[in-house]
């Protein structure tokens, strides 16, 4: 509804919108020769003529006639056909009516400022926007409007000659976004997509101990039971993983040699790991330390059921935390949880995350992560749900 210009360029911007808008064919939108078909009621028409007329009285207009329309393929007096507007407002720091009153059809205002805290005051005087578009290939004039505008809007697109040709618009729609925007664009959410499935979704918050609330949120949470299985859990399919089971593993001694070998296998010697004296000086290190993926594969190793079985692949890791460091001759070991379950894109298979937590020989935390495999799933036991 507002065109913010730099006033050196307010006469090219005019002259090139003028020169765009008269391409602009309004009419029957059935037609492959219209681009632009009517509002959506003659009462919202006769409310844009209103607005545009509020607006005249502090702006002049530029282009077009809000009152005249020759349609393409339609009626004019029937139709609730506007032809495109456009404003400029000389004055837009002493003026009201041009960002006060918002015309919900074809219709904007071009003004000009001479500063950019000029272009953030102008934006200010809007009262708050679903969205805005910034348009520079200047860094420090982006850096500059964003911060200083962001606070009045839900969406700032930020438009440059590297990203113009893919950009589907100023206001093209997120429906997982939470960008609505304050002031008179209402109530912060965009209410499409998922979002607007739990808006009207009950929710409450859940007080109890680890125990019940893993059983009632079907997810493991620390502190619940974790009974330890006799069977390994990678040789149970999806079916008969339980949230909760749990393997232990044994230690291993990470050696000094392990270290050397982990870093010049894979080219990562950092000094924390190969000089003693430069680790000693890091605030974080007692000394030479083990690599954390060395941990993380060390924990692989002694975790992993190496037969064929139900656990059909690693995809990720999420959440990954190093907590403690590791010294040439400690010991690790793994315990690895069901954490939580749910069905995969396929009947075949299910997926499962697990929490993984490394110790070392004190029993403290060096590493934590949740661990994402896929598991068969025994098609035999997959309840066949009938269409109805």
């Amino acid at each position: 509804r507002r065109i913010i210009v730099p006033r050196a360029q307010e006469s090219a911007v005019i002259a090139a919108l003028k020169g765009q808008l008269a391409k602009i064919t309004l009419g029957d939108p059935r037609r492959d020769d219209v681009r632009m078909g009517p509002l959506a009621s003659l009462a919202q028409r006769d409310a844009a003529r209103e607005a545009v007329a509020q607006i005249a009285q502090e702006a002049e207009i530029v282009f077009g006639d809000p009152d005249a329309a020759e349609p393409i393929g339609a009626d004019a007096q029937a139709g609730a056909f506007m032809a495109p507007v456009l404003l400029r407002c000389a004055k837009p720091l002493a003026a009201v009516a041009p960002h006060a009153v918002e015309a919900f059809g074809p219709v904007a205002t071009v003004m000009a400022y001479d500063r950019l805290d000029d272009a953030v005051a102008l934006v200010a005087k809007g009262e708050g926007s679903l969205v805005a578009s910034v348009f520079t290939y200047d860094p420090q004039v982006a850096d500059t409007l964003v911060f200083g505008i962001a606070a009045h809007h839900g969406r700032l697109l930020v438009l440059d000659r590297d990203c113009a040709g893919e950009s589907t618009g100023h206001g093209s729609p997120m429906p997982g976004l939470v960008h609505g925007g304050p002031g008179r664009a209402g109530g912060g959410e965009e209410m499409g997509g998922l979002r607007g499935v739990f808006h009207y979704m009950q929710r409450t918050a859940l007080e109890g101990s680890p125990a019940r609330l893993s059983a009632l949120t079907r997810t493991w949470l620390s502190g619940a039971p974790a009974p330890v299985t006799a069977e390994h859990p990678f040789k149970r399919d999806y079916e008969a993983l339980r949230v909760g089971d749990t393997v232990e593993t044994a230690s291993r001694v990470i050696s000094l040699d392990d270290i050397e070998h982990f870093a010049h296998f894979t080219g990562d010697t950092f000094y924390a790991h190969m000089d003693e004296a430069a680790a000693k000086a890091n605030p974080f290190f007692p000394g030479r330390v083990a690599h954390g993926y060395l941990i993380l594969s060390f924990a692989a190793g002694l975790f992993v059921d190496p037969a064929p079985g139900p656990l059909l692949a690693n995809y990720g890791l999420d959440a990954l935390r190093f907590l403690k460091p590791v010294s040439p001759g400690d010991a690790i070991r793994v315990r690895l949880t069901v954490k939580h379950k749910q069905p995969g894109r396929r009947p075949d298979y299910g997926e499962v995350r697990w929490d993984a937590e490394v110790f070392n020989q004190n029993s403290e935390t060096v590493a934590r992560y949740e661990l994402l495999t896929m598991s068969a799933r025994a098609l035999n036991e997959i309840p066949i749900r009938a269409a109805v």
